[in-house]
């Protein structure tokens, strides 16, 4: 089967992160060295990585404290400089193959406001605060299908975390890439998170990647492949 539609998550797929955990350490008031061994600890177990903020704040609720933050004039914010750079030349190279080309991740309705004004070259822009379905839910994903208008089967996502974004893409039907960068990458690097979720969900990415760089080419020669196989 072809590819005719490309959806990527947001954080450390897009937006490199860092300088937004380290804004959290802050607002904790610990060190960012050491939140980020705490956060890197708890990811490395195959934790929900919510559970690093209890480790400081026992009873520490994201979204209220994201409130907090908003008000007291400290939202989580990201900009150009956090975008890779890589982003937006795979975007344009993929968009000139006439695929469809969409962003759809678990974020605010804030965070999807920075992405608009980005004004990245894509078709589609989604976020779970939007759709009112999160992922890993197969409902987030079959929302991704619909605003696609392709069958499942000819949507590539591309996500850095198996459990997120993996294993329910391919449940429902799709091909998946998997980027190693940011802090699940360097898990997915060290093969930590194959022992914790199975062989079998990194076996099932059609690409793994260290970067967009090359994606918009092993998009064409499989596309390319799968036309000759007809």
């Amino acid at each position: 089967m072809t590819i005719r539609a490309v959806f990527f998550d947001v954080g450390e797929v897009l937006v490199d992160e860092t300088t937004e955990y380290g804004t959290w350490a802050d607002w904790l008031g610990v060190p960012r060295h050491t939140f980020s061994a705490v956060f890197g600890a708890v990811i490395a177990r195959g934790l929900d990585y919510r559970e690093a903020f209890q480790v400081f704040q026992p009873g520490f609720d994201l979204d209220r404290e994201r409130r907090a933050r908003a008000e007291a004039g400290q939202p989580e914010t990201f900009d150009e400089t956090d975008l890779y750079t890589d982003v937006r030349p795979c975007f344009v190279n993929l968009r000139e193959q006439g695929l469809v080309v969409g962003v759809a991740g678990n974020q605010t309705t804030r965070a999807e406001g920075i992405l608009h004004a980005l004004q990245l070259p894509i078709d589609v822009l989604g976020t779970s605060d939007s759709w009112n379905a999160s992922k890993p839910s197969p409902e987030f994903f079959e929302r991704l299908i619909a605003e696609a208008g392709v069958p499942a089967d000819h949507i590539l996502y591309v996500g850095d975390r198996l459990d997120n974004d993996i294993r329910p893409a391919v449940d429902l039907g799709m091909k998946t890439a998997v980027i190693r960068r940011g802090p699940w990458g360097h898990i997915l690097r060290n093969n930590a998170a194959t022992a914790i979720l199975g062989a079998d969900v990194e076996a099932s990415c059609l690409f793994q990647l260290d970067s967009l760089v090359s994606l918009d080419s092993l998009v064409a020669e499989h596309n390319e492949a799968a036309r000759d196989a007809v």
